[in-house]
C-alpha cells in the first residue's frame, strides 16, 4: 500500500483555502498512485479553533466542507482530522475526530480519547473523550488510527484522567490487543524547544514497544502564537525514524508498506536553528494570515531590537520593514550608530526622530505638579511612552504593525513600561529569554556580521537615565535566565531554586518582581511561544493575588 503524508499549513475558519489545499494534495497524490493520504488533526477548520467549536455555524461549515472533500476521493482515500457530532444524549455535543474520505463519502472512523487540559490546550472544554475503540480495515490492512496525545500514553498519570473518566489502559494498549498492521497518528502539536525531541522519542518508543510501524503527520505554519513545526515522521517497527519531513515546511512524502526501510541518515538541525526558523514562521503567518504587510520598529541600537529586525526581514522581505531611531539626550552615540548600520546591513528603511525636546515639553508641563519630587522612573517611563507613542502614530498612519521587542526575561520581571516599549501587534521574543537572543544574534551573524558586533558585547541598557545598565536593576542575566527557567517553566518554589545553589536574596528578589508584574503581561501582545510556558493563553495567573514570596 502506498501512503502519502500530507504535511500542510492551515488558517482557522479558512475553509476555502483550507479545502483547496487539501483536495489539490489528494489529487497530487492519487496522480502518483497513493492508496491513501494523510492530514494533520483538525486540518479542515484549522488548529486550535477554539470557542469557534461554541459555533453551530462553524461546526456545520466544517462538517460540510469535509464531506465536500470527499468527493474527490475515488480510487483514493484519506484521513483527515476534523470535527464530529456527538450522536448521543450525554456529554460534550462534539468529538476530535479523524474522518475517512473513501469512495466519495465521509465518516468519522474514530475520536480523540485523551483530551489535554494543559498549557495552551483546553479540549476538554468542546470534546467528548473517546471510549470505544477500532481498527480500519483498508487494502488488505488493518489500521490502528490515533490523533495527537493518544499516542503519548506513557505521560503522567494526570493526562489520562478528565472530568469523568479514568483510564487503566491506555489507548495503544487497547489498540495494540485488536492486532493493528500499522499506527496511523495524525497530530496537532506545537513547537517547544524543550520538547520537538522528546516528542520523537516517545513516538519511536511507542512503535518499538508494540512492534508497530507508525505514520506520524503533523501540521506546520503558525496561528497567532502558536507555531507548528512538522516534522512528520515514517518509524519502522523497530522504532526507527526511516523518514522525517523538513522542519516548518509544507511537504508531500510517500511511502510504501511493502518495503522495510532502514534508519534514516538525516541529520537534527542544531536547535538555535529550529528556534530561529520558528520565530521567522510565527512572524511570516501571523503577517500573511492577518492580510498585513509591512512592520514597524523601533531601534534603539540594542540586542533585542536588532533581533528582532533580522527575524521580521527573514520573515517579510526588507522592503516591508521600518525602523525608528528615537534617540534621547540619555542615548550613546554608538546606540545611534549601531541603529543605523544593522538598519544599512539588513537593507530596511529607518528614520530618526529624537525625542529629547518632547520629553522636555513633558516636564515642562508636569513642572507645578511634580513640585519638591526628584526624578526617578516616572521620568524614565515617559521616555518610553513618548517612544510608543511615536512608532504607533507612524503605525496608524501607513499601516506598518509595531513588532514589540521585549524579551522573556524582562517580561516575566516586569523590567518595561505599559503603553511604552511594551506597546505592540505581535510580541516576537516574549518567549525567548536574554541568555538565547544573545545565541539568535550569534546564529544571524553566521554568514556574515549583520547585528552590529558592539550591539552584542556592549552591556545592556535601556538608556533612560545617565549610564543606565540593566545589571542596576537585575540580576546578570545568566542568574536572572536560570531562576526564571527554574520558577516559570519548571514551576519550582523558592526553597527548591534556593536548593540548586541559588543565594536566596536573589531567589527572592526575582521571584516577587514575577509575581508583582502579572498586570503587565496581562496587557501585553500576543507572544510568539518556542518554550513549554509562554506568557499568555498558557500560563493564567490572577492578577489580584497574595502569592508567595
Amino acid at each position: 500500500m502506498k501512503i502519502a503524508l500530507a504535511q500542510l499549513n492551515y488558517k482557522i475558519g479558512d475553509f476555502e483555502a483550507n479545502a483547496t489545499k487539501i483536495i489539490k494534495t489528494i489529487k497530487d497524490a492519487k496522480d502518483k498512485g497513493a492508496d491513501l493520504v494523510l492530514f494533520s488533526e483538525l486540518a479542515v477548520c484549522g488548529y486550535p479553533p477554539l470557542d469557534l467549536l461554541n459555533s453551530g455555524d462553524f461546526v456545520n461549515r466544517t462538517i460540510e466542507t469535509i464531506h465536500q472533500i470527499a468527493q474527490e476521493c475515488v480510487r483514493i482515500a484519506a484521513i483527515v482530522g476534523g470535527p464530529s457530532l456527538n450522536p448521543g444524549t450525554k456529554g460534550k455535543q462534539l468529538y476530535n475526530s479523524a474522518w475517512l474520505l473513501q469512495d466519495g463519502k465521509a465518516t468519522p472512523a474514530v475520536h480523540k480519547t485523551l483530551l489535554p487540559t494543559y498549557d495552551v490546550f483546553d479540549e476538554y472544554r468542546y470534546f467528548q473523550p473517546n471510549e470505544t475503540f477500532n481498527v480500519i480495515n483498508f487494502k488488505g490492512q488493518r489500521l490502528a488510527i490515533t490523533i495527537c496525545e493518544d499516542i503519548w500514553d506513557d505521560r503522567p498519570v494526570e493526562h489520562k484522567f478528565d472530568r469523568n473518566h479514568l483510564y487503566t489502559l491506555s489507548p495503544m494498549q487497547k489498540l495494540a490487543a485488536l492486532k493493528p498492521d500499522m499506527v496511523i497518528n495524525i497530530a496537532a502539536s506545537p513547537f517547544s524547544h524543550h520538547q520537538h525531541a522528546i516528542r520523537q522519542q516517545v513516538i519511536c518508543k511507542k512503535a518499538a514497544q508494540y512492534h508497530l510501524p507508525v505514520y506520524y503527520v503533523n501540521q506546520t505554519g503558525a496561528n497567532t502564537e502558536l507555531i507548528f513545526d512538522g516534522g512528520s515522521m515514517v518509524i519502522n517497527s523497530k522504532g526507527e525514524v526511516t523518514h522525517r519531513l523538513e522542519f516548518f515546511k509544507e511537504e508531500l512524502y510517500f511511502t510504501n508498506t511493502n518495503e522495510r526501510p532502514k534508519q534514516s541518515e538525516q541529520r537534527h538541525p542544531e536547535e538555535i536553528d529550529l528556534i530561529h526558523r520558528a520565530l521567522v514562521t510565527g512572524v511570516r503567518d501571523y503577517f500573511s494570515k492577518s492580510g498585513l504587510k509591512k512592520a514597524i520598529l523601533g531601534l534603539s541600537g540594542g540586542l533585542d531590537s536588532a533581533v528582532t529586525a533580522a527575524i521580521a526581514v527573514a520573515a517579510l522581505g526588507k522592503e516591508n520593514v521600518h525602523g525608528i531611531l528615537m534617540p534621547s539626550q540619555y542615548s550613546s552615540d554608538h546606540s545611534i550608530t549601531d541603529a543605523r548600520d544593522l538598519a544599512n546591513n539588513l537593507g530596511i528603511s529607518h528614520e530618526i526622530i529624537p525625542i529629547k525636546t518632547i520629553f522636555e515639553q513633558f516636564k515642562t508641563a508636569l513642572e507645578q505638579t511634580f513640585t519638591g519630587k526628584e526624578e526617578d522612573v516616572t521620568e524614565e517611563n515617559i521616555q518610553a511612552r513618548i517612544r510608543g507613542t511615536l512608532v504607533m502614530a507612524y503605525s496608524n498612519k501607513f499601516g506598518n504593525i509595531l513588532l514589540n521587542t521585549t524579551n522573556k526575561s524582562e517580561a516575566a520581571v516586569g523590567y518595561g513600561t505599559l503603553y511604552g516599549d511594551m506597546n505592540g501587534g505581535l510580541s516576537v521574543l516574549g518567549d525567548v529569554y536574554k541568555t538565547l537572543v544573545f545565541n539568535l544574534a550569534h546564529f544571524i551573524n553566521k554568514e556574515r556580521e549583520i547585528i552590529p558586533n558592539n550591539t552584542i558585547i556592549k552591556p545592556p541598557s535601556a538608556e533612560l537615565r545617565p549610564d543606565q545598565k540593566d545589571s542596576d536593576s537585575l540580576p546578570e542575566y545568566e542568574i536572572l535566565d536560570a531562576i526564571l527557567f527554574r520558577y516559570i517553566e519548571q514551576n519550582k518554589s523558592l526553597n527548591e531554586i534556593v536548593a540548586d545553589g541559588f543565594d536566596e536574596p536573589t531567589v527572592t528578589k526575582t521571584l516577587k518582581m514575577v509575581n508583582r508584574n502579572e498586570h503587565k503581561r496581562f496587557q501585553a501582545p500576543p507572544i510568539l511561544r518556542i518554550t513549554t510556558k509562554a506568557f499568555g493563553f498558557g500560563r493564567r495567573i490572577p492578577i489580584v493575588s497574595k502569592i508567595n514570596p
